[in-house]
């Protein structure tokens, strides 16, 4: 598997491969196969072949290949978690959940095309509608791509995937040059659940490769959607090549979890540590900026930093590691650069700041100002920034000078306080005295502003990845 690559209904040999490398000490996984963009042209016309046959797959059949997806990755589930370990350097338990919310998403998907239908409209309400019937359908959208990001890439995959195989639709995976190998494992799955139904392996390709590959398959005349999760430069870039496909963009974000005067502190502090070092910090919902009502900030900035000598930080094959390195050397520098920007610009380092081998500390600033790469963009590292404000009217001010509005969370024991931030926060999900990071994977996902359109889970993403289709008749 690890020479060749699945496009039509075989794996074909690819003329390159590169070695996957252990983020946390450089060695070698595995050698990948990396595809080109004819490898990626004839996996778009070999669907583009396929998309009236995946359309007309039966109901039944659809469910009982997504159910089998979920429990063959049931049955792999440790190796997967170890495999995923390896390529990503994100720490065990963060791996573990990773194939845990994979799995649910796939019986999400098997339970959801029970419910791709439409409904009758009452065309006489207007007077042109006078002895007409109608209904509307919703139909699959055509040949999809599906672009995952390095951070989760097994689960990225599968809330493309599963959700375009419920649609009816074949798709393309395309995952992230860096982290291939758990996504190849998954589709030689899907695909040999799809032969078991009598289904076409090829309802579902792989093809790896380099920008220009995703640019091949994002352009492609014959693909009709692209779903993309990774950062917000490249997904405007892949919104405007891929016009006028339908996109959904899942593109980050620097979440703000906000710290009202009423707040349970303790439960505060324990959800900013935990929130904004899972995966190493490399979540597009890890808690990025704290924002404390004036009157707490510096009692909870106290209780914060007390717990981050705690963290256990090394290697990710570890069960209590909790912070290891990120994805690559080139991260890892772009981190630094900018805690020491911020430190230049009048930020108080707390606590880290600083490398261990190829890990970066628990870090914990305050005072980083506006127009620092720390408070404005998305840092995708263990590092957590601190502001006082003099109220909750400025602390969703503040969340809300962002670009970006993926989550954000508050903490407060007031129920009029938390209803305020559900109205005024200006974000895909608001969360209340919990993480910003929490996600439901059945339930919709997805941004507003530069964090991106459309929405993922299950459902959402099925009706994304199809369209209304009208009928009309006169009696």
């Amino acid at each position: 598997m690890t020479d060749s690559l699945p496009v039509g209904e075989e794996w074909v040999p690819a003329a390159l491969s590169e070695p996957v490398r252990f983020p946390y000490d450089g060695s070698e996984v595995a050698p990948a196969p990396v595809g080109d963009e004819a490898l990626a042209r004839r996996a778009a016309e070999h669907a583009a072949g396929l998309r009236r046959r995946i359309a007309k797959m039966p109901t039944r059949v659809r469910r009982q290949v997504l159910a089998g997806v979920a429990a063959a990755l049931e049955e792999v589930a440790g190796g997967m978690e170890d495999l995923l370990v390896l390529e990503t350097g994100k720490p065990r338990a963060d791996c573990r959940t990773e194939v845990v919310r994979a799995i649910a998403t796939w019986e999400a998907a098997a339970g959801e095309v029970f419910h791709v239908h439409g409904e009758t409209v009452p065309l006489d309400g207007l007077p042109s509608g006078d002895g007409m019937t109608g209904y509307w359908t919703r139909r699959p959208v055509g040949v999809v791509v599906g672009v995952a990001g390095f951070n989760y890439p097994m689960m990225l995959a599968s809330h493309k995937i599963a959700p375009a195989l419920a649609a009816g639709c074949p798709v393309i995976v395309k995952p992230a040059p860096a982290t291939p190998l758990a996504t190849l494992w998954l589709v030689r799955l899907v695909r040999e659940q799809l032969v078991a139904a009598g289904a076409p392996a090829g309802a579902v390709q792989l093809v790896t490769g380099d920008a220009a590959v995703g640019e091949a398959l994002t352009t492609h005349p014959e693909v009709a959607a692209v779903s993309f999760t990774g950062s917000a430069g490249i997904g405007h870039r892949i919104a405007r090549q891929a016009a006028p496909r339908k996109v959904v963009l899942e593109l980050g974000s620097n979440a703000a979890l906000v710290v009202a005067a009423d707040a349970d502190l303790d439960a505060a502090a324990d959800a900013v540590v935990r929130g904004g070092l899972y995966a190493s910090g490399q979540a597009c919902i890890s808690v990025q900026r704290v924002i404390a009502v004036e009157k707490v900030a510096g009692e909870l900035e106290r209780r914060i930093a007390e717990r981050l000598p705690h963290i256990v930080v090394g290697d990710p094959r570890e069960e209590e590691t909790r912070v290891s390195a990120l994805i690559d050397e080139a991260a890892t520098e772009r981190v630094c650069s900018w805690i020491k920007r911020a430190r230049a610009a009048g930020a108080r380092v707390v606590h880290g700041g600083t490398r261990s081998g190829r890990c970066i500390t628990p870090t914990l600033l305050t005072g980083v100002p506006d127009g620092e790469p720390a408070w404005d963009e998305e840092i995708f590292g263990p590092v957590i920034c601190l502001r006082a404000v003099p109220d909750l009217e400025a602390a969703y001010a503040t969340v809300n000078a962002s670009r970006y509005g993926l989550h954000a969370a508050v903490f407060t024991r007031d129920l009029g306080s938390a209803f305020d931030a559900v109205e005024e926060l200006e974000a895909g999900g608001v969360v209340i005295n919990e993480v910003p990071g929490y996600r439901c994977d059945i339930a919709p996902y997805g941004g507003v502003k530069d964090s991106g359109t459309g929405r993922e889970g299950p459902r959402f993403a099925i009706e994304e990845m199809t369209v209304t289709r009208m009928a009309v008749f006169r009696r």
